[in-house]
This record gives C-alpha cells, structure tokens and sequence, in this order.
C-alpha cells in the first residue's frame, strides 16, 4: 500500500485470535502490576498467559504457541523483541498503536483478559492496575475507547435483573449484539477523514523504532 493512499492505518489491521489476546493482555497486565519484571521472558509469558488467577477462560498454552503467536503480532508492530539471544524478552506497543492513557490501558487490560464486565467490575479488578475513583471514571474511559471510526470496546445489551451493563472488547472482531456509541453525523464524518499522510508516516515510524531497536540489540551481541 503506497503511502499516498486513502486509509489510514488501522488499529487492528485483522481479528486477533484468542492466544494473541491472551498474549497482549498479559504483556499488559505485567507492564503495570509487576514493572520491576517487566519485558517479559518467554518462560515468564506463558506462565503469566497461563496463569489460573484473574483469567477467563483459564487456558494452558504451550511454549510454542505462544511464540508462534509473538511471531504474528510481531509482524504488525504490536510487540517487539529485546535483550540477548539467550535472554530474549518481549514488550507490547499496543499502549502506542491504539493510543491508550492510563485509565483506557487498564480497562483494555482487563477486558482482554477476562472477556465481558460491567463498569462496576472493571473498577473492583482494576486496583493494581489503575486506580479509578468512581465507576463513572470506569465508564469515561470505555466511552473513550468505543468513540471513533475504530472503536476497540463495545457495549453489550443489559441482562436481565442487571443493573449494569457489560462491555466487550472487539480486537477479536465484531459482537453480535454490541451497541455503536452514539455520535452525531457531524463528528463521525471528521473522524472519517484523518490526516493520512501524518498517519502514514506514524506508522512507518513504529516499524522503523522496532527495527532500530533490533539492530541496537545485535550490536550488542
């Protein structure tokens, strides 16, 4: 694609499947709740992907899994590589590629790895992550991520006897019955017609950062 050329580059370029979410929103959930640890090994991924506390579903991924999915988010610049061949580590970029503040970050975390949660939810979750005064903070951040021409959240239809809704991620594609935010015509239009130019060269600067970063690695060696 020429970078002369109409759309800008997307968030999600194609549906994620369940072990890249996985793999993000433990990346994510370390970087926050254990900085001191963070890049994060192989070993230490799949044991945080696999960990049994704060996951839903519980999963029991492979080594190989989980690099094979490195592999793939790697090629769209959602993680990259850093440290020695024998102590590789790895980091997510999803923070930079999807533009998430702090609030917006640890309401991603968080749906990531536990699918579908009400406000009041993600703020009980969320104390190692962010800390959220009140449940409308809760709400501003996932309005904020659901607003746009590529919103990453959605909200779901209320359940019966709920008092709250429930609120998705969409980084995996589309959910039947989610609810578009509602904007008007004017706003919607000026969302659909970014400075394309400027977007394309964002975009070639994350690569040309993940490469820079590689070759400085290798120097090392």
């Amino acid at each position: 694609m020429s970078l002369t050329d109409d759309t800008p580059p997307a968030r999600l370029p194609r549906p994620l499947d369940a072990v890249e979410i996985r793999v993000l929103g433990a990346l994510l959930e370390k970087q926050q709740a254990t900085p001191e640890y963070y890049p994060l090994t192989l070993h230490a991924l799949v044991a945080a992907c696999n960990q049994k506390s704060n996951r839903d579903p519980v999963l029991e991924l492979a080594p190989a899994e989980v690099e094979a999915a490195l592999s793939r988010l790697r090629e769209h610049v959602f993680v990259w590589k850093t440290g020695f061949s024998r102590a590789e580590k790895w980091e997510q970029n999803v923070e930079k590629r999807w533009q998430l503040d702090a609030p917006a970050k640890a309401v991603m975390t968080l749906l990531l790895l536990r699918g579908e949660q009400t406000p009041g939810e993600l703020r009980g979750r969320s104390d190692r992550l962010h800390p959220f005064t009140t449940t409308g903070d809760v709400e501003a951040a996932l309005e904020a991520l659901a607003a746009g021409p590529e919103p990453l959240v959605a909200e779901l239809p209320r359940r019966p006897g709920q008092k709250e809704t429930r609120w998705t991620h969409l980084v995996a594609g589309p959910v039947e019955g989610a609810r578009a935010p509602a904007t008007s015509a004017a706003p919607a239009a000026a969302n659909l017609r970014p400075d394309t130019l400027a977007a394309r060269v964002a975009a070639l600067e994350e690569k040309l950062d993940a490469i820079a970063r590689e070759l400085a690695e290798l120097r090392k060696r």
